[in-house]
């Protein structure tokens, strides 16, 4: 207690005007409101309710549809065509008697007559590329939106149906009571579109060296539309970015192809001793037992036997998949297949891939690998992977997901070589689309109103997977190196956040309706979250958080909201100002050294003190013994005094010591020589926690991180006294660029003429 009373001494007199400044810059002003970013997120936040609770857990009424499909699917490989049956089972388990059913057609997008194309504006450019001028000018618009044959219900009539653009409204005859069931069906077909062309989500390419296509196929049914207490029907149009809001359910499918062709899908195969032959039953064993190196089922010599044939029978394999949220297949004479078993859990788990010779050696070397670190990764930082299989399909260009299947890109050049670029840019997509299966094929979010809620929170996993994989195998990566990632690190969102304000948006935006998808939806959430871990929350409080988050909305369908509160919730964080910088707005980071000052101990009172003490009418001998403390390059600076302790520079100091301190305790007080008062400032509009790196003559350094909180009275500028025994020689804010601060031309003190290492690090990715 001693010890504090003569610490606090010090600063007594300093304390005193600095209460006096905060109590000034504290007042309310005549309309004036909190616009604080520490303030609580009332006003954005939806009201808690029985169905969403304040800690961000289902509430005790909460409540979730379930959609059950039936579908018999024939695949036209002549002719590219799918045809299709559904009989869809609608389980209304909302509190609310349904008047009618909304279902998507999201092949629509791609009708000669849809909007979307002429959803955005644009002008002449400078130039085209060539295929795109073709395709804008020279060509008709392809044809592959949804051809309905019939809508029917259970006894064979004919239900009434309205299709707006997308989406589908099904009339039925009496409302759907809360608690009930209705059962209908479906007739339909179309075109399928060489996906190769405007980036189509699902389609084929076409092979002319051999004449085959390969086809990657979702969205290829129609699907009911999500009903819940947050939007009601989630009816909103699919344009073309913002993705999928789809129901749990149970499927039976029955896909129907070539009788050559080599299949695979979302569920458990039913009839694999029909579909396979002998020797791919025996390989398909082995692969089942071999836990590092994958078992090719289908070898590449077999797929080239196989492209030169195109047979005239068919062949129908049957699935089962139960609590998915969609489905998706993928199916060529042309695919090469690999599996091998990886441990999740307790069980095992089967990691496959199909490709086709063209991604060969790349794919036969990296891609299963790819998929069983991944569910490795995920499940540790989330929960145990529940599904059976998980499926790498490469497709060229592409990166798109489904459950328990996705489509993959990366192709090595014709001999057979490829860049590192090639290389980890395949293993980076594997590990984003197959990380989907958690976000948002378990952990449902909408995604067609909430691009970041699957997209940020996948990215920012992969991050995690990447670096994982780096170290699992690496042979990979160059030696002494980590995985390129690149989204994550901080500094590389900073050409983003620091872009021109007319095309950034907030986080929390509709998909459709910003500039630049990647960044906003994928790269500065993810980088975000990293921050977030690794600097703002600590790895232990984060993890648990955001594995706690996972778990309470696995098989659900959780918010934003959810999300927030859940981590604060499971961490006792207050994280209102973090969500409200970075989710709300496109404010950017920018903190740094603003002014340092020097000061020194003094007996007698400075000309700034006594100034105080006669503005408030105070004797100084009414005060009891202080200490001063005065600033060296004021006229109150007595040159002598430098470098000496306080106790020689200050007799009530010395005296106070002997009097209250024994002589063991005075052996132990190192007393600081120098006294520094370092003012920070923050030009950009997010708080962060302030990291400070301060170096000493001595050749000490040390590094002091404060809280966020620091900024909470003052969003522009704070102050810190340091004391030492060694001069100050070098402040440097944010030393290992943890916080993505935009501009380091103010981080460091003295200042530093030449840009730092970390400037020219952000300007060579400015350059990439």
């Amino acid at each position: 207690m001693k010890v504090k009373f003569y610490l606090s001494a010090f600063f007594f007199a300093f304390a005193a005007l600095a209460w006096a400044q905060e109590e000034a810059e504290q007042t309310r002003k005549p309309g004036h409101t909190n616009q604080s970013k520490f303030r609580q997120l009332y006003q954005e936040f939806a009201t808690p309710n029985t169905y969403r609770s304040a800690s961000g857990t289902p509430g005790p009424d909460y409540y979730q549809q379930q959609a059950d499909y039936k579908m018999d699917i024939v695949l036209d490989d002549k002719n590219a065509r799918i045809d299709g049956e559904e009989t869809i089972t609608y389980h209304n388990n909302s509190p609310d008697d349904l008047e009618y059913l909304w279902v998507q057609l999201d092949q629509n997008v791609r009708s000669k007559d849809s909007k979307s194309p002429l959803r955005d504006g644009g002008g002449v450019p400078l130039a085209y590329r060539t295929a795109s001028f073709a395709g804008d000018y020279l060509t008709e618009p392809f044809d592959g939106g949804f051809n309905i044959e019939f809508v029917k219900d259970a006894q064979g009539k004919s239900l009434d149906y309205t299709i707006n653009q997308t989406m589908m409204r099904v009339n039925i005859p009496q409302a759907l009571k809360s608690g009930e069931k209705i059962s209908f069906s479906i007739k339909w077909w179309y075109n399928i579109p060489d996906h190769t062309v405007n980036r189509a989500r699902s389609g084929y390419e076409y092979f002319p060296e051999d004449g085959n296509r390969a086809y990657v196929i979702a969205q290829f049914f129609p699907r009911m539309a999500v009903y819940s207490d947050v939007e009601g029907w989630q009816n909103h149009q699919f344009w073309g970015s913002g993705e999928f809001a789809l129901p749990f359910g149970n499927y039976d499918v029955n896909i129907t192809v070539p009788a050559d062709h080599t299949l695979d899908a979302t569920g458990v195969l039913l009839n694999r001793k029909e579909v396979f032959s002998k020797e791919m039953l025996s390989r398909y064993e082995k692969a089942k037992k071999s836990y590092d190196t994958p078992v090719m089922i289908v070898t590449q010599e077999e797929v080239e036997a196989a492209e030169k044939g195109f047979s005239e029978n068919t062949k129908t394999w049957k699935f089962r998949a139960e609590n998915v949220r969609d489905y998706g297949f993928a199916t060529s004479r042309k695919f090469i297949w690999d599996m091998m078993a990886v441990k999740i859990g307790g069980k095992d788990v089967m990691a496959v891939s199909l490709y086709p010779k063209e991604g060969n050696p790349l794919w036969e070397d990296l891609s299963t690998k790819a998929v069983a670190s991944t569910l490795k990764t995920y499940s540790s930082h989330t929960f145990d992977y529940p599904y059976h299989k998980a499926i790498s399909v490469h497709a060229k260009n592409q990166g798109m997901e489904y459950p328990m299947i996705c489509w993959n890109y990366g192709r090595p050049n014709e001999d057979g070589t490829y860049s590192d670029r090639v290389k980890f840019g395949m293993i980076s997509v594997i590990i984003h689309e197959v990380g989907h299966n958690f976000f948002p094929m378990i952990v449902n979010s909408d995604e067609r109103q909430w691009g970041w809620m699957d997209e940020g929170l996948d990215t920012f996993m992969q991050y995690l997977a990447e670096q994982e994989f780096g170290e699992t195998y690496s042979e990979v990566i160059a030696p002494n190196e980590k995985y390129p990632s690149r989204r994550g690190d901080p500094a590389k969102i900073v050409p983003y956040m620091s872009g021109d304000q007319d095309f950034i948006s907030p986080i929390m935006s509709n998909p459709e309706n910003v500039h630049q998808l990647g960044p906003n939806a994928y790269g500065k959430p993810a980088t975000a979250l990293n921050i977030l871990r690794e600097t703002v929350m600590g790895r232990e409080l984060f993890d648990h958080a955001f594995k706690t988050y996972s778990q309470r909305w696995k098989f659900k369908h959780p918010t934003p909201e959810d999300f927030f509160r859940t981590m604060e919730d499971a961490s006792a964080v207050d994280l209102d100002w973090f969500w409200r910088s970075w989710f709300y707005t496109t404010d950017y980071v920018d903190i740094g050294v603003k002014e340092v000052k020097k000061y020194y101990v003094s007996d007698t009172p400075t000309a700034q003190m006594k100034e105080y003490m006669e503005a408030n009418s105070i004797n100084e001998a009414d005060l009891p013994p202080l200490v001063y403390l005065a600033e060296e390059d004021s006229e109150d600076f007595d040159p002598s005094m430098k470098g000496k302790s306080p106790s020689e520079t200050s007799q009530p100091l010395k005296e106070f010591m002997m009097d209250n301190m024994t002589v063991e305790e005075r052996a132990q007080v190192r007393e600081p020589k120098y006294f520094y008062q370092v003012t920070f400032d923050k030009p950009g509009g997010i708080p962060m926690p302030l990291i400070v790196e301060y170096s000493y003559a001595d050749g000490t350094k040390e590094t002091v991180t404060y809280p966020p909180e620091i900024w909470r009275k003052n969003d522009a500028e704070v102050s810190r006294v340091i004391s030492s025994q060694s001069e100050l020689t070098g402040i440097v804010v944010d030393p290992k660029m943890e916080t993505a601060d935009i501009d380091t031309r103010n981080n460091s003190w003295p200042k530093e003429d030449a840009p730092s290492e970390f400037q020219q690090f952000k300007e060579n990715i400015k350059g990439e």
